[in-house]
């Protein structure tokens, strides 16, 4: 038996638990991995919510929380390649195995292994945050010299995307509230207060001829803010918000395959991506640690350190 943070029906924090359960078995397509670190995003509060379908993998509750981990591979489903016992790992909980736990089963097409040289810490920020930047950058496609809106560089994925932007020698500015400022700064991204200045009066003024693309990290009344800062509405591209394309926009093509696990992991070894980890916790701390991201008070990334 093993602990897992998790919930017993859809609601709000209320409804959040801690329970034992036993190591979970690994369907076809699945590893059983020890947990040593998982991460924590904005979509692990939003499934709890219910307000997300199809990441459940008709699992039946209670079901145990978060998206990506880092661990120690334990044991093998069927039909599973490329994966091998005792190997180090990172990947997503595609399954509806959940990560806030000490055992988990993650989806087999959807982990690879972690490189030499990268921390367990460090891949288990990147499966969402690091594979995100990397698809929405590629959607882009931007040539070196453009300039691209970050809109809500603060978090986890927008400093991400902040980061591999500047390494593909693109010129960044980011929107975001006070407290996100020094971060982004820091990674040499010019920054727009939205707390104490007009998002689109200073973007303007900072780029008079519109931007070339937006990435929007937001949603809502923001993106429909900084759309028309677009020099074409095309190059917008919305990671949380679907109804960009009634701006004319797109929303974000992932892939959350091995092969961009492996890509998003070697630009962390390359130092072009360098995860900004704000807040470790323990798992007897898990709900400090989704709190802090559902309430929208973090910057950068919050892990769980497991084992």
């Amino acid at each position: 038996m093993g602990q897992a943070w998790g919930f017993r029906r859809y609601g709000g924090p209320e409804v959040q638990e801690f329970f034992d359960r036993s190591d979970p078995v690994p369907g076809r397509g699945e590893v059983l991995i020890r947990v040593t670190v998982a991460g924590v995003n904005p979509l692990d509060h939003l499934v709890r919510s219910g307000l997300v379908d199809g990441l459940d993998g008709g699992r039946p509750f209670p079901r145990v929380l978060g998206m990506e981990a880092a661990g120690t591979v334990l044991a093998l489903g069927e039909d599973v390649d490329g994966l091998d016992v005792g190997d180090a790992v990172f990947g997503f909980a595609l399954t509806g195995g959940g990560t806030y736990a000490e055992t988990t089963v993650l989806s087999a097409p959807n982990t690879a292994r972690i490189p030499a040289g990268l921390s367990a810490t460090v891949a288990a920020t990147l499966p969402v945050a690091g594979t995100t930047a990397v698809d929405a950058l590629d959607q882009l496609g931007l040539p070196a010299g453009a300039t691209i809106l970050v809109n809500g560089i603060g978090g986890g994925v927008g400093l991400a995307v902040a980061q591999l932007a500047i390494a593909r020698e693109l010129r960044v500015i980011g929107t975001g509230s006070s407290a996100k400022r020094e971060p982004a700064e820091a990674i040499g991204a010019r920054f727009i207060d939205y707390t104490a200045e007009n998002v689109a009066a200073a973007a303007r003024e900072l780029v008079p001829d519109g931007f070339d693309g937006i990435v929007d990290l937001v949603g809502g009344t923001s993106l429909r803010t900084v759309a028309p800062l677009a020099r074409d509405p095309r190059n917008i591209i919305a990671v949380g918000d679907m109804s960009v394309p009634d701006l004319g926009g797109r929303f974000v093509e992932r892939r959350l395959d091995r092969e961009n696990l492996e890509r998003s992991a070697q630009l962390a070894l390359d130092g072009a991506l360098t995860p900004l980890i704000t807040a470790i916790h323990p798992l007897s701390d898990a709900p400090a640690a989704l709190a802090t991201v559902e309430n929208g008070r973090t910057s950068g990334k919050v892990i769980i350190k497991v084992t």
